[in-house]
């Protein structure tokens, strides 16, 4: 997970995604909070093919999930992986 948002714009796309849709949430197809990749290249100015292949690195970490509406292809935040981060993240369960 680390490696694949070491790139500076799949971290930027993985934040757009966590700041407009609710971490922890269960997707439902037709919500719009939910981002279609025509708006992430739009925000961040790159090609539809570098966003794609972000994507696809973001979905193989099993950061994000993606599916196909049409010819829209929708992204959202996995939320069993933001529950993963938050627990790695948490002082509590820390071995320090």
């Amino acid at each position: 997970m680390f490696q694949a948002l070491s790139n500076i714009n799949r971290l930027k796309i993985f934040r757009m995604l966590t700041n407009c849709c609710t971490p922890g949430t269960v997707f439902v197809t037709d919500r719009e909070a939910c981002v279609c990749v025509g708006d992430i290249c739009q925000n961040l100015d790159v090609a539809a093919s570098t966003v794609s292949h972000h994507l696809r690195e973001l979905k193989r970490a099993g950061l994000i999930r993606t599916e196909r509406q049409g010819q829209r292809i929708v992204c959202w935040v996995d939320p069993e992986t933001i529950q993963e981060l938050a627990e790695f993240f948490d002082p509590k369960t820390c071995c320090i």
